[in-house]
């Protein structure tokens, strides 16, 4: 009896910690690298979900690259950030701007820029360049988490 008292004590000593433990204030959250991979424009939903992901991941703190190929190198059209609303998650300006003020940073793919008429004038004043395949590559590798719309 003596030994089931012992174990049932120690049961319940083992438990309460692990309570305690799990409940306890959660400890900074280890800053992150994000890449966000977008092909989209023709989808506002899913364009300015993307756009409202990194600026939350900046909110938070992490670093965050949006790399923009395929339709979505019209995105930084400013016609394009001024009118497009996604339905349910918000307004592609909105984001915009929130991301370059938190310093977030735009590539896009030199390809599809210039097969849809994106010139270097589009992206004066914005913190965007022109890129070829291989920074995608080197954003992702250096990314911890990476995000497709």
């Amino acid at each position: 009896m003596k030994i089931l008292v012992l174990a049932l004590t120690a049961f319940l000593v083992s438990l309460t910690s692990s309570y305690a433990q799990s409940n306890a204030a959660p400890s900074p959250e280890k800053k992150m690298k994000f890449l966000i991979h977008v092909t989209q424009s023709d989808d506002a939903t899913r364009a300015a979900l993307a756009f409202l992901v990194a600026k939350t991941a900046l909110e938070e703190g992490h670093t965050v690259s949006l790399f923009l190929a395929g339709d979505a190198v019209n995105l930084l059209k400013d016609q394009v950030l001024n009118e497009l609303t996604g339905l349910g998650t918000g307004k592609l300006r909105e984001h915009y701007d929130a991301i370059v003020k938190a310093n977030g940073r735009f590539y896009l793919s030199g390809n599809s820029a210039k097969a849809r008429g994106i010139l270097q004038a589009d992206l004066n004043g914005k913190p965007a360049e022109f890129a070829l395949p291989t920074v995608l590559v080197r954003l992702a590798t250096e990314s911890d988490k990476l995000f497709t719309y």
